[in-house]
């Protein structure tokens, strides 16, 4: 469903794309602006309250994901170092919508059990990327979890807007709850696997022995 979405937002915003190329922007500045949007969104809005207009600004920024990276295939600018800058500020964005959140607990809606989920969402959302990633560059297969960053993203977003739509603020309770644990029980899985497949490669050279 995801790579059906993501293909059908390509052609959206594929205009978008050929005019900011014209205009001579790069794809990295599309990333940034895009980071700072989220940041933005998730920081000043939730903060006061203000839970949809935070999801929306948030989601007007967070599909520059698509954007930058369509920008950088139709130029040929695809780099390493692109790669590293759209990852690192992912993370940034992400975090910031988390503590968006715990900031909304802290001030606006206080509540220390939900203020403590949105802290446990943005930890194991970071540790799960860095698992992966780390896992990786030790040559590792590492594509295995329940709680990938898109599925965390359209689950957070969506019930949140949602429940601030229908006054159900249970919808993103359900979210926090649902996150916590899905990113927790993939940063398990990813640890496992790494732990099989270095085992394996461990048990190697005794079996030419």
């Amino acid at each position: 469903m995801m790579e059906r979405f993501r293909a059908f937002f390509t052609k959206v915003i594929s205009p978008v794309a050929h005019l900011l190329i014209r205009l001579g922007v790069s794809p990295d500045a599309v990333t940034l602006v895009g980071t700072l949007g989220v940041c933005a969104g998730a920081l000043v809005f939730f903060p006061q309250g203000k839970l949809l207009t935070g999801v929306l600004v948030i989601t007007a920024f967070v599909f520059s994901d698509l954007l930058d990276g369509y920008m950088a295939r139709t130029t040929g600018r695809v780099s390493k170092f692109g790669a590293f800058w759209d990852s690192t500020l992912d993370r940034v964005g992400d975090g910031a919508i988390f503590i968006g959140l715990a900031l909304y607990f802290a001030w606006e809606e206080p509540s220390r059990l939900y203020l403590v989920l949105s802290l446990v969402c943005l930890l194991m959302g970071g540790v799960t990327s860095y698992a992966r990633s780390r896992g990786e560059t030790l040559g590792f297969d590492v594509k295995v979890g329940i709680a990938e960053r898109a599925d965390r993203l359209v689950a957070i977003l969506v019930l949140t807007g949602l429940g601030a739509i229908f006054d159900l603020p249970v919808l993103m309770y359900v979210a926090l709850w649902a996150l916590a644990i899905a990113s927790t029980v993939t940063v398990c899985q990813r640890v496992w696997v790494v732990r099989k497949q270095a085992l394996a490669e461990a048990a190697l050279p005794s079996s030419h022995e």
